[in-house]
């Protein structure tokens, strides 16, 4: 049953992106400009631009042009940027590892820092420690990504010099050496931090919400009556059916945490796909433009169902349909 649930997802999963493309294709298509402006010499004759354009083929129908990109696209191959002068397969890979470092720590962070506030918020709630972190969500909720991002480069990178405030890696670092690995990591925490810290609100929350629905469950009251010790009946009964929305909740979170470094790998002006992904688009590099746009959306898709794959494994009585 388990394998025929995520076959079924996978397979669910490929009209999705075949949609998915089509629509990110056809909309970079009509998008004003292409991706000849502000490459080719202004002054150039409209006959010769033309021609250009005749030549790489940007005149043939949008149909044509799509078919040939999936087919390009499903080989490995995504084109070639126009403004790099390579392949986008190429310049993504250069980035790629950086944007996947970023998320995977965040991710740690926003769990490490989610679970224990959401679980004593609920487990001692209308108390002071409950109100210290509603106040925290309340706050975190309202605050927008990039002032955040801004607030903590300005505190921790140029006042107090804490950490980095440019790039992934210091530049003198030599590569496969301790303090190069090091020098990665002192990169990362800040803007890891800052992101996960904005991350937390909606674990948080539902973990405080379903703690404090399951104690008034018929099995809670049960367990009490038994005499079982507070401490187990929170550990083995609460939290286990409370965690449950959280366990669904993983994929969509690293396929959040994917987009969101965007506006982070921006402030930080940290060399990842999120950077590349702006600096295209005001380029009108529509060729690594569609091919980033492609991979956040597989992400996404990707990341929906390994979230009903993992609440199915950690409740064997849910199914998803």
């Amino acid at each position: 049953m388990m394998w025929k649930m995520i076959l079924r997802r996978i397979l669910i999963m490929i009209p999705q992106l075949l949609v998915l493309s089509l629509v990110i294709f056809i909309m970079a298509h009509f998008m004003p400009g292409d991706a000849l402006f502000g490459v080719v010499d202004p002054t150039i004759r409209p006959e010769d631009l033309d021609r250009i354009r005749e030549a790489i083929g940007m005149n043939r129908p949008w149909y044509e042009r799509y078919f040939e990109w999936l087919t390009n696209m499903l080989r490995g191959d995504f084109g070639r940027s126009f403004n790099h002068q390579r392949s986008v397969t190429d310049v993504i890979g250069e980035r790629l590892p950086n944007t996947i470092r970023l998320s995977f720590v965040t991710a740690m962070f926003t769990y490490m820092i989610a679970i224990p506030l959401g679980i004593i918020a609920g487990r001692f709630r209308e108390k002071t420690a409950d109100k210290i972190i509603v106040i925290y969500t309340f706050f975190a909720f309202a605050m927008p990504t990039i002032i955040f991002a801004l607030i903590n480069l300005f505190v921790f990178g140029f006042t107090l010099r804490w950490f980095p405030i440019t790039g992934s890696v210091d530049p003198r670092a030599v590569a496969g050496t301790l303090n190069y690995q090091l020098s990665r990591v002192h990169h990362l925490i800040l803007p890891a931090l800052t992101l996960a810290l904005l991350s937390t609100i909606g674990l948080i929350n539902i973990l405080r919400s379903e703690i404090i629905d399951n104690e008034n469950s018929d099995f809670v009251t049960t367990a009490r009556a038994k005499g079982v010790p507070r401490r187990v009946i929170y550990n083995k009964h609460i939290f286990r059916n409370a965690a449950l929305p959280v366990y669904a909740s993983f994929g969509f979170a690293i396929a959040g945490l994917m987009a969101g470094s965007i506006f982070i790998e921006r402030v930080f002006s940290f060399p990842g796909m999120g950077t590349l992904f702006v600096q295209s688009i005001a380029g009108r590099d529509f060729t690594t433009v569609n091919a980033l746009t492609m991979f956040y959306g597989v992400v996404t898709v990707v990341g929906t169902a390994l979230s009903d794959i993992f609440i199915t494994v950690a409740d064997p009585r849910i199914r998803i349909q």
